[in-house]
């Protein structure tokens, strides 16, 4: 080929004396040849290759009805039929036409090997239904599919949170049957899973493509063999341990996932399984995000003249608070650090108590006297 030539030519101009110089030949020498190169396709639709999309389009809709091999029997017309249609899928495709105008054919092909994207003439039939009719494009064909995701609600406690907890469930799916290959066959007009494309004439000189749903179809030139005793129903069903790991601190809402571990099916790949976390309420505590909150009710002798409360956390250790002031009705505490484990692991977040003053539901006369006679001295004090 030509890029082989100049590969030559540029070993040899490399061993001389004066390599940059032999560089900078060898590089006009393959800019030259790649020029050439890219005057084919062009060539072929008989098109300048300044020409704009709608000129593209106009030419190779003339010169595909020119060489269809259903209008066109001279020899040779079914060849050129499939090289218009390549240059056609080449110079209609921006990062197509982008690359083979700079690296020519050769390295258009080499970009399509590497990236997937196939080659040779297999844009063919994609191209003719842009403008004769068939749903669904090549890439669309081969995009890989995936069973549905699931998503399973987990519930836990605040304490499982709080500490962290490591769940054994045991999840039932559906897999692929140990033989499942030996029942598919070749089938080019399978295009992918469920998607069976026919051609058909619908006039002379004209062909469409059809697009059909066809469960025997699993993957791009595969169908599944019916009765096949192989593997009758295709997949069978299998319980799989799962260890679920709950970091401390994590909030309800959140997703722990098992990626590929859900329904298997021929022609395509398994989806994910996610946990939600669902909390359960707790009888001590409310929470939000990281910060917990707790309603103390006290009485109404306490919250005159101050008081000291123990409290039992969700790990069960115990802590005290002190009040010394007189406490309102209704009056919130921050404790710093007393909260949830923060996710990062840096602390923990704030516990907020509120506390409830309990009113007697009556009083003597002589308690009535003995307060009042309290706080009028306290409040002449203060006058003074």
């Amino acid at each position: 080929s030509n890029f082989q030539s100049t590969n030559s030519i540029c070993t040899m101009l490399q061993s001389q004396p004066s390599f940059m110089g032999a560089i900078f030949v060898c590089v006009l020498l393959t800019t030259f040849v790649l020029a050439v190169q890219a005057g084919d396709f062009y060539k072929l639709l008989g098109i300048s290759r300044d020409a704009t999309s709608k000129e593209i389009k106009k030419a190779y809709r003339q010169k595909s009805l020119e060489f269809h091999p259903d209008k066109n029997k001279e020899e040779g017309a079914s060849d050129k039929f499939a090289e218009i249609a390549r240059a056609y899928e080449v110079l209609s495709d921006e990062e197509k036409k982008e690359i083979y105008d700079k690296y020519g054919e050769d390295g258009l092909k080499q970009h399509e090997q590497g990236g997937g994207g196939g080659g040779g003439f297999g844009g063919f039939e994609d191209v003719f239904s842009q403008f004769f009719g068939g749903g669904g494009g090549r890439r669309e064909r081969n995009q890989e599919r995936q069973t549905p995701d699931v998503e399973i609600p987990l519930y836990v406690t605040m304490k499982q949170l709080y500490l962290g907890a490591i769940i054994e469930v045991e999840y039932v799916r559906e897999v692929l049957c140990l033989n499942w290959q030996e029942c598919m066959k070749n089938s080019q007009e399978c295009q992918g899973p469920g998607v069976r494309v026919k051609m058909q004439q619908i006039a002379p000189g004209f062909v469409q493509q059809v697009q059909q749903k066809d469960d025997r179809c699993v993957s791009r030139g595969k169908m599944w063999r019916s009765n096949c005793s192989q593997c009758p129903s295709k997949t069978t069903t299998e319980k799989i341990d799962l260890t679920i790991d709950i970091n401390r601190g994590m909030r309800p809402g959140e997703l722990i996932t098992f990626e590929g571990v859900t329904d298997e099916k021929p022609g395509y790949t398994a989806g994910h399984l996610h946990f939600k976390l669902i909390e359960k309420e707790d009888k001590t505590f409310h929470r939000d995000r990281d910060n917990l909150y707790k309603t103390v009710e006290i009485p109404l002798v306490d919250a005159l003249t101050g008081f000291s409360i123990t409290l039992k956390h969700l790990d069960d250790h115990e802590f005290t608070v002190n009040v010394n002031d007189v406490t309102e009705c209704d009056h919130v505490m921050r404790i710093p650090g007393k909260g949830m484990p923060r996710r990062n692991g840096r602390g923990f977040g704030d516990l907020y108590l509120t506390f409830e003053v309990d009113f007697p539901d009556k009083l003597t006369d002589e308690q009535k006297k003995a307060i009042k006679n309290i706080l009028s001295s306290s409040n002449q004090k203060d006058e003074l």
